[in-house]
């Protein structure tokens, strides 16, 4: 199981992240209302740090236009989307911009894990999310069992390291966020007990 570090803000978290083998790291780009988002100069900062051969991805909520053409020269290898999008809209996305895409489906019932369908040709990667956005909320992960789909499968939502063995094989990365803080901010401990205890699972399987 890969792993996402998302919500990055500050140099030494992104250095850890990609010391300790984070296979993504996650910025918040446009959405003030999380306290995980940074403006555009520091955007620029953080992902021209070395990454090695962890990935950079730039989280969006509903992006504009003229926010995807800006973010596009950030030194990001994904856009993560959540919004209204349809096929169409991600696969032009993708070839205007050239960046490999997340399409994020958030979930409120069961029947929310079907809304990958429309998008399991063109998505790089499909992120199973919670719908609290800034907020990290629980679901069922064990309604990712339904899923037939040969598609990079991320999921989201509240989880910490007490949750890493129960979801391991339910999806080929997992994002987490709030559970590597404290007060709010990226606590470096939490980043590398985290990232260790995933690598100690992996090793296992």
């Amino acid at each position: 199981m890969k792993v996402k570090v998302c919500g990055l803000s500050s140099a030494e978290q992104v250095k850890t992240c990609v010391q300790h083998e984070a296979d993504y790291c996650g910025f918040i780009l446009n959405y003030p209302k999380s306290h995980r988002f940074i403006q555009f100069e520091k955007a620029k900062e953080l992902t021209n740090i070395e990454k090695k051969y962890t990935k950079y991805v730039g989280v969006l909520v509903n992006p504009k236009n003229e926010e995807l053409e800006k973010f596009s020269k950030l030194n990001i290898d994904y856009f993560q989307i959540y919004g209204n999008y349809n096929e169409k809209s991600i696969s032009d996305i993708k070839l205007k911009f050239n960046k490999k895409v997340i399409v994020t489906i958030q979930i409120k019932n069961k029947k929310d894990i079907l809304n990958y369908k429309q998008f399991e040709k063109i998505a790089d990667i499909i992120l199973w999310d919670s719908s609290g956005l800034e907020l990290s909320l629980d679901w069922n992960f064990d309604w990712m069992n339904s899923i037939q789909s040969k598609v990079t499968k991320m999921i989201a939502g509240n989880i910490n390291i007490d949750k890493l063995e129960r979801i391991f094989n339910l999806a080929d990365i997992v994002d987490v966020s709030g559970a590597l803080e404290t007060n709010k901010v990226k606590d470096i401990s939490k980043i590398k007990n985290f990232l260790n205890k995933l690598k100690k699972l992996n090793n296992e399987n």
